[in-house]
């Protein structure tokens, strides 16, 4: 299999924020964009940073007062899953359809019993062995 470059599965449709930009912007930013994270550019377009969903739960767990707010609130109750038996594409391409970045796994009789991530995913894609074109 030929090599593939990054250039051909990056999105270019990047959205930044610079240094100064409020949490709260950059959020409503990815939010609005369906998007889980922003660049942090200078005023010369140059990397400084990323901000990402992962830092906004760390961002919620150090705010002073806390928020008495439960979680039913924001979750999600429409929730698209996978049974362990289903094919890893038929999961990537659900959650390249619908922009999920993570799938539960769901079994009739024990229930959830786990997770796919597009880490997961990505770590499958750098372990597939493909045959030499010489074979």
């Amino acid at each position: 299999m030929e090599d593939i470059f990054v250039a051909r599965v990056m999105s270019t449709s990047l959205h930044t924020v610079t240094p100064d930009t409020l949490v709260e912007d950059a959020a409503q930013l990815m939010l609005e964009n369906g998007i889980g994270s922003v660049v942090v550019v200078d005023d010369d377009n140059q990397l400084e940073g990323i901000l990402t969903t992962t830092d906004f739960v760390r961002i919620v767990s150090e705010q002073k007062p806390k928020d008495q707010t439960p979680v039913s609130k924001y979750m999600s109750t429409d929730v698209v899953t996978a049974s362990a038996q289903d094919s890893v594409r038929d999961v990537a391409d659900a959650m390249v359809e619908r922009g999920f970045h993570h799938i539960p796994v769901v079994d009739n009789e024990e229930g959830a019993i786990g997770m796919v991530t597009t880490s997961d995913l990505a770590g499958y894609i750098s372990r597939v062995q493909s045959p030499s074109p010489d074979e």
